[in-house]
């Protein structure tokens, strides 16, 4: 089989990083300027198309030929790069399908290794590394550069404005793909599976699909805003008589006048005091909370991304969250649209559209809040089409008390599915049938259920806003106490999986519970999930943890976004497995709904967007694929909800 390595420099005035690829590659003044490649692994040539050399025919068949393997760390970028490149020279429009595509950033991250390729080379410590000069190389020809008089007013810089450079230039792309190369090597031996595979082509294919845009709604959105945000720091220099109503520091002053005293001026803590007093203070602090509602983001962050066919590509990214192999949002952040409880939606986007934004503040009464809540309704589905939305029932809730036999919560969810009151019913010892739906207890048993499921205490309960939700204080360590009583097989199932990876890394041998296989080797701790795939640890060790006794560390991508040492316990792998076992099921739903026929635009954790043709397809239909249990999941009880828009919306 013929395999040909490649890593390619360009050019464009769109930025790749707040734009997306897709984006990047769809203006007119985009170009390839270097493109390096390895046939075989054998030596790397660059053709430097910048300056006149062509791409031999070759190499464009096989670059349009699905029997030849192209493989590239963050290969998408290549492709659809490629695409861009090859519809421009043959003058028609070429799609390059990513079945013949290899990713060795996504091979990388299913190993537990960072999602940037000198990383990669550092954690691996390769012999082959890339130049440290390519950040200020990119910098220089990728992007537009400021027009000075020293540089004769240019926006842009040739290969003949700095030779010297552009030749050390090519040397990078060189030394890119010989990296890419020996990364190859050095993981040889754990290729990704065929099901990954199939995963992660489908994942191109979603990305390449891309979603619709409603850019009226976008564009009268970020309006309204910009009118919104003027009309409020107006209202709020005249109340106050501050220079900058927006400075924290000034406020904070003229607020101490008042002899109001705060430490911070954060949404939770504004939100807190406006409770407490009246008057001017309070018209201030509310003035300051709308102000700071910073839901045009999302808006200005669609149109950055938006491509010339109205869509937005490329919000996810497959083995993003490497820990569990979720996908990882960008762009617009997919996974992390503000939820909407308006009552007439359609309404309120007509009223924007209309640019009708005194009614808005009139009907709805906070204009950022309902800007926030109509971002979902900015996605639309394509003419004659509507969106099926399905998503799994309380899965993570399922997957636990599955993995850990939990059978009183296994016998909830094949029936009644009321989690949260048969939870209650449990830890307080009362019928199911005396806890409604606004019953303090049911709250309680929610509140419980979020919090305690990997281990939460206190301030777990506490961070999931246990105490607005008015349970008192005092009660908070008995709420814990009486979930894990209710669920004595979920705590051991946390120890049980703490003391086998424990044992697998101390004693070097394959250790299992719970159907969770444990294995060292390497320098890697492979946990192998019911559906046989492998989550990684690098480089696990054992030391006294912060519970003062042994516990395992790993390295990885930690909460400074920076490689690191990371302390976990039995819990916390739970949580990642339980995750990783939800995101397996809702990978293989894409797969039976691709095959199918549905044509997934987007996904989130445990749902999935359709856009199918109108009068097509019932969303029963798409729930029933769905809820189909994989072979591997024998006795996991699964349920899918869902329903029909003309709207990306929160049913």
């Amino acid at each position: 089989m013929k395999v040909i390595s490649i890593d390619i420099e360009t050019y464009s005035d769109i930025d790749l990083k707040k734009a997306g690829v897709y984006r990047y590659t769809d203006s007119p003044n985009f170009e390839i300027l270097l493109f390096a490649y390895s046939v075989n692994g054998g030596p790397v040539k660059c053709i430097d198309l910048a300056c006149g050399e062509k791409m031999p025919r070759e190499i464009i068949g096989d670059l349009m030929d699905e029997k030849v393997t192209k493989t590239a760390f963050n290969a998408s970028f290549e492709r659809v790069s490629l695409m861009r490149y090859l519809s421009r020279i043959l003058g028609n429009k070429i799609y390059l399908d990513p079945s013949s595509w290899r990713c060795t950033e996504v091979q990388a991250a299913m190993l537990g290794l960072p999602l940037h390729l000198d990383g990669v080379a550092q954690v691996l410590n390769l012999k082959e590394q890339k130049l440290s000069e390519g950040k200020s190389l990119i910098r220089y020809f990728c992007m537009p550069c400021k027009p000075t008089l020293a540089n004769g007013k240019r926006t842009k810089n040739l290969p003949k404005d700095d030779p010297k450079r552009w030749e050390l230039f090519k040397k990078y792309n060189i030394a890119d793909v010989k990296v890419e190369l020996a990364i190859q090597e050095k993981l040889k031996a754990y290729p990704i599976s065929k099901k990954e595979q199939a995963i992660y082509v489908l994942d191109q294919r979603i990305n390449d699909k891309g979603l619709l845009v409603d850019m009226d709604l976008v564009k009268q959105a970020i309006t309204c805003d910009k009118k919104f945000s003027l009309s409020a720091t107006k209202k709020a220099y005249e109340l106050t008589g501050l220079e900058n109503p927006n400075s924290v520091s000034q406020l904070k002053k003229w607020l101490l006048e008042k002899g109001v005293e705060v430490d911070s001026l954060s949404k939770g803590s504004i939100s807190e005091l406006i409770e407490k007093y009246d008057g001017e203070v309070k018209e201030a602090l509310k003035l300051r909370l709308l102000m700071a509602k910073t839901s045009v983001k999302k808006y200005e962050a669609i149109e950055r991304a938006v491509c010339t066919d109205g869509r937005v590509h490329g919000l996810f990214q497959f083995y993003g969250a490497n820990r569990t192999g979720r996908w990882a949002g960008r762009l617009v952040q997919f996974q992390n649209l503000p939820q909407n409880h308006l009552k007439d939606l359609t309404l309120a986007r007509k009223l924007v559209k209309e640019g009708s934004f005194e009614d808005i503040d009139l009907l709805f009464g906070n204009t950022p809040n309902v800007l926030s809540e109509l971002i979902r309704t900015g996605f639309v589905p394509k003419k004659g089409h509507r969106f099926i939305v399905a998503d799994f029932s309380a899965i993570e809730a399922r997957v636990l008390s599955w993995l850990a036999g939990e059978k009183w919560r296994l016998d909830v969810f094949s029936s009644h599915g009321k989690i949260y009151e048969a939870a209650a019913s449990m830890m307080f010892n009362v019928p199911i049938e005396s806890i409604d739906k606004g019953s303090p207890l049911r709250q309680k048993g929610k509140i419980s259920e979020l919090a305690c499921g990997y281990g939460g205490s206190v301030g777990a309960l506490k961070s999931m806003g246990a105490l607005q939700m008015g349970v008192k204080e005092g009660e908070l360590k008995g709420l814990i106490d009486n979930w894990r009583l209710a669920n004595s097989k979920i705590v051991k199932f946390w120890w049980d999986i703490d003391k086998a990876a424990i044992n697998a890394v101390k004693k070097g041998i394959k250790t299992k519970t719970h159907g969770i296989l444990f294995n060292y080797k390497s320098g890697v701790l492979f946990v192998t999930l019911p559906s046989k795939r492998k989550l990684a640890y690098v480089k696990p060790k054992l030391s006294i943890n912060k519970f003062g006794r042994e516990g395992l560390t790993y390295e990885g991508i930690g909460a400074t976004r920076k490689w690191e040492k990371i302390e976990t316990y039995g819990p916390k792998i739970v949580e990642n497995i339980v995750q990783a076992v939800s995101r397996d099921l809702l990978a293989e739903a894409m797969l039976r709904l691709d095959e199918k026929g549905f044509k997934i635009v987007a996904h989130v954790h445990d749902e999935v967007i359709c856009e199918v043709l109108r009068g097509k397809t019932s969303v029963d239909e798409v729930c029933s694929i769905m809820a189909r249990q994989p072979t591997w999941a024998k006795g996991l009880p699964l349920e899918a909800d869902g329903y029909e828009c003309m709207f990306y919306q929160k049913d």
